[in-house]
């Protein structure tokens, strides 16, 4: 019985030592859920509603940066644009900075599809580009190019509801007094509503296509 007495103290010692789990204070484990897109700037939601007004068919593309300050920041994915009557397809088009596409939107319709229709009887059904979003510089430069930040489109042809296509390598200079009509008109209201806009009378790399961009600048050839 003494020897009992005597271990006793020592139990209850080592009873303090040992750390028992209390499943009461246990915590639920935290789930972490999909990351939230932070809400679109103002400027954005702008150019947003004023392209949905204009009829295009979009899809609102996440911001992404790349290297060498090449980025996709407020663009949109365009699927088709709207004429007077019908919806403009677009063939090869990237991803595409809000204002590029909003002025390109204006640009289909009234600088494009209704010269078809005063100068050649028949209504654009297709706009035919070489793409737009591409990291890359100036020919020739150290400076970027506006294709880096998705903010530049080139459009190589076009094609009528009668089955015609049109492009500016084969018909800015070999086409019919008509086509050659066109396309020069479709360039000089490009030229109104874009910054910097190329054609084939720039240089030899824009022989067979506009390029149309959205810089604010003043730059017509």
């Amino acid at each position: 019985m003494r020897r009992i007495l005597l271990l006793l103290p020592l139990v209850a010692t080592l009873h303090g030592c040992i750390d028992i789990p209390k499943g009461s204070r246990r915590e639920p484990p935290r789930r972490s859920g999909p990351a939230r897109t932070p809400p679109p700037r103002p400027e954005l939601r702008q150019c947003l509603s004023q392209l949905g007004l204009a009829q295009a068919r979009f899809a609102s593309l996440p911001d992404r940066y790349f290297s060498g300050g090449c980025r996709n920041v407020g663009t949109v994915r365009l699927d088709s644009l709207r004429s007077d009557s019908a919806q403009l397809a677009l063939a090869n088009l990237g991803p595409v900075t809000c204002n590029v596409a909003t002025q390109f939107a204006g640009w289909a319709r009234f600088g494009v599809d209704r010269a078809a229709q005063q100068i050649l009887g028949a209504r654009v059904s297709r706009i035919e580009t070489f793409g737009s979003y591409s990291c890359r510089t100036i020919a020739g430069t150290r400076r970027m190019s506006g294709h880096a930040t998705a903010n530049a489109i080139d459009v190589s042809g076009f094609v009528l509801e009668d089955g015609r296509r049109i492009t500016v390598l084969e018909d800015w200079d070999g086409g019919t007094p008509a086509e050659r009509r066109f396309l020069r008109t479709v360039h000089a209201s490009a030229c109104k509503r874009f910054g910097t806009t190329l054609g084939p009378q720039y240089n030899a790399a824009h022989r067979n296509h506009f390029h149309l961009e959205a810089d604010g600048a003043d730059f017509c050839r």
